[in-house]
């Protein structure tokens, strides 16, 4: 209950985020229907199809951990302790809610699933929707209900985790591991064929690896920066990066893997592109996968921003011209542009080669 008032007592634009994500459930929730009305159809080859499908519900899932963060209402404050409010329950409560949203996003699946079907008043768009669906099978409405009831409970733990109070490991620790992850993946993707679950592992373990290179990556970027004689600007900017590298890294680097996706998509046009089993569905779901990773990232970038006020003003205090914090901000995102860009065309071109072997 209280977790419903403080949602409801929020501001628009927290409204609209969480609005956001019950969108982004819906559309993972929506997929995960469909790859279950293909097994009931055709059972055979359904596995792959179900692998497939769990990449926008993964990216979905981050989305929603980094619209909590932003919440105000999981944010500590003074009075809070002494009404019974201390760090584990303002973490049950952001775990609530997002519970909430990703479940009001299922819900809407659902429905929205059973009409296009005719199960819920006639047919829409012709029956167009009841044969993509494979209207005419029966849909197990236990194996539905499982599926709806991941993301939910998905999000809720992963949110849960990522709140609780623990001490962060230091970014440049978890590069070697993101490398060897990456390496991995690539040779999952060179050693496999289409159609078994070795490329959608090797995806995962890619995006996995670049997700855990990516604080790393961030940390060592603003030590470039701030190299060599720095001014005012440049140990701002490089200082600034070295301790958004813990929230920036990781939404990073999965977008980093996104964009790898979509290059090594467009260079293997002429082989069939990647060969997601998907269906009709799959450009849809690469849109859902593109818009949760940019929308993960431009939220955890507000967080920071967040975070960041007492540095603004103890600067303004201080005397300091707004152009040094402007100057600041757009050397730290040409630094991350010139260090993300090079990184994705790598990994692109070492996909495309590993998917042509």
């Amino acid at each position: 209950m209280l977790a419903l008032r403080l949602a409801r007592g929020s501001r628009p634009l927290v409204q609209l985020r969480r609005l956001l994500v019950a969108a982004a459930s819906a559309g993972s929730g929506f997929l995960l229907l469909y790859v279950l009305a293909e097994a009931a159809a055709r059972p055979a080859g359904s596995f792959p199809q179900l692998l497939w499908a769990l990449v926008p519900l993964a990216v979905t899932v981050q989305f929603a951990v980094a619209v909590a963060r932003t919440d105000p209402a999981t944010k500590p404050r003074e009075g809070l302790d002494a009404a019974g409010l201390g760090p584990v329950r303002l973490t049950l409560v952001a775990a609530i809610s997002t519970a909430v949203a990703c479940a009001l996003g299922s819900a809407v699946a659902l429905a929205v699933f059973l009409h296009l079907r005719g199960n819920l008043a006639g047919l829409p768009f012709d029956g167009a929707g009841a044969r993509l669906l494979h209207a005419d099978q029966p849909l197990p409405v236990a194996a539905a209900l499982t599926l709806l009831a991941l993301l939910p409970a998905a999000a809720s733990a992963a949110t849960a985790l990522a709140l609780r109070p623990h001490p962060r490991p230091a970014p440049h620790t978890l590069l070697p591991w993101g490398i060897a992850l990456t390496a991995c993946g690539l040779a999952s993707l060179a050693t496999t064929g289409p159609g078994g679950i070795g490329r959608p592992a090797g995806w995962a373990l890619t995006a996995v690896g670049l997700a855990l290179a990516g604080p790393g990556l961030t940390y060592a970027c603003g030590a470039l920066v701030q190299a060599v004689r720095p001014g005012a600007i440049r140990l701002l900017a490089g200082r600034t990066l070295q301790e958004e590298a813990p929230r920036l890294g990781a939404p990073l680097g999965v977008l980093c893997a996104v964009g790898a996706g979509a290059l090594s998509t467009v260079a293997l046009g002429d082989r069939g592109g990647l060969q997601v089993p998907l269906g009709p569905l799959t450009a849809p779901a690469a849109a859902l996968v593109v818009v949760c990773a940019v929308a993960t990232l431009l939220t955890s970038a507000v967080e920071v921003h967040q975070s960041r006020t007492g540095t603004r003003e103890t600067l303004a205090g201080l005397g300091a011209p707004g152009k040094v914090l402007r100057g600041a901000a757009t050397l730290r995102a040409t630094a991350l542009a010139a260090v993300s860009l090079p990184l994705v065309w790598g990994v692109a071109q070492l996909t495309s080669l590993a998917l042509t072997r």
